[in-house]
């Protein structure tokens, strides 16, 4: 990865145009690291949204933590304010304050066990916290979303004393659709629980990075494969690399050994880089369900 002479990690290498996704379908991007904005059948969703240069305990421009190799491909000036915000877990790579406080604070946000104190503080006013099993609808301007929060191999502490903290992936489902977000994992069989007669999930956002030598709390991408099998997963979209460097492998490993594992059949991986856009084959609802799009409030930045 080649920075510029200010020292600025350079943009990735596609840009993504949300005001051009359609709300009768599947369509998102991966914006960098676990942050993934996506139009789920009309509901705009945001995953742990990381915007900052560096990552860590602090306030810009004073933050103990890494810094990105690549810029986000998109700003939060650069879409419509979401309708729903999932967190995973409280580490300061999936739980920044920073960014969060660029939307409004009325946006519901869904987060993990005793991490609602971090939002609440912020003067954010629609937070679900959600244990393992347990689920919220969502009353949002393109309809209801219903988020479960599922199992996941990792922990929550945000420091070294706050191990109480919990840790989730999140199912969505929506007009019969059905998308997991695995936020943060190591290997586990959890996932096979997602896989029942009639229902399919249409995608899986799995990360892929940050496993050597910390395998014990982030899966290898052929792991990750494994997981979306396991789950009966139409389709992936790769999250957690590119961005920050938090382990030991070339940051252009997990996505090669990705597309390895996926050799046989490399249809199911929509999207593989910080920016492209993915739309999921096959889910799009009927026409009558379509509704113009409407004018949204743009995130402040």
């Amino acid at each position: 990865m080649i920075f510029d002479g200010r020292g600025k990690p350079p943009a990735p290498a596609a840009r993504p145009e949300p005001a051009s996704w359609a709300d009768d379908a599947i369509t998102g991007s991966c914006l960098g690291h676990a942050t993934v904005l996506m139009n789920f059948l009309g509901v705009r969703v945001l995953t742990d949204p990381v915007f900052s240069t560096r990552v860590g305990p602090g306030f810009a421009p004073l933050v103990l933590g890494p810094k990105r190799y690549l810029q986000p491909a998109l700003r939060p000036r650069d879409f419509a304010a979401p309708d729903a915000i999932l967190l995973s877990h409280a580490h300061f790579d999936h739980f920044d304050i920073e960014s969060l406080r660029k939307f409004p604070r009325d946006t519901p946000v869904v987060t993990a066990r005793a991490t609602g104190d971090l939002l609440r503080c912020w003067r954010f006013r629609n937070v679900h916290e959600l244990d393992w099993g347990q689920s919220v609808t969502l009353a949002t301007r393109g309809g209801e979303l219903r988020v479960t929060a599922l199992e996941v191999a990792h922990w929550g502490a945000r420091m070294m004393r706050d191990d109480h903290r919990g840790y989730n992936g999140y199912l969505l489902e929506r007009k019969g659709a059905a998308v997991c977000f695995a936020g943060d994992t190591a290997y586990t069989k959890a996932f096979a629980k997602l896989k029942r007669p009639g229902r399919s999930i249409d995608l899986m956002l799995m990360p892929i990075g940050a496993y050597d030598p910390w395998i014990r709390a982030h899966c290898s991408p052929e792991q990750a494969v494994a997981m979306a099998n396991d789950a009966g997963a139409r389709y992936i979209v790769p999250i957690h690399h590119e961005t920050f460097k938090l382990s030991a492998e070339p940051m252009e490993e997990p996505a090669a050994r990705l597309r390895a594992a996926l050799a046989g059949e490399p249809g199911r991986l929509l999207a593989v880089s910080v920016g492209e856009t993915f739309r999921v084959p096959g889910a799009e609802t009927p026409s009558s369900d379509n509704q113009a799009p409407k004018k949204l409030q743009t995130a402040k930045d």
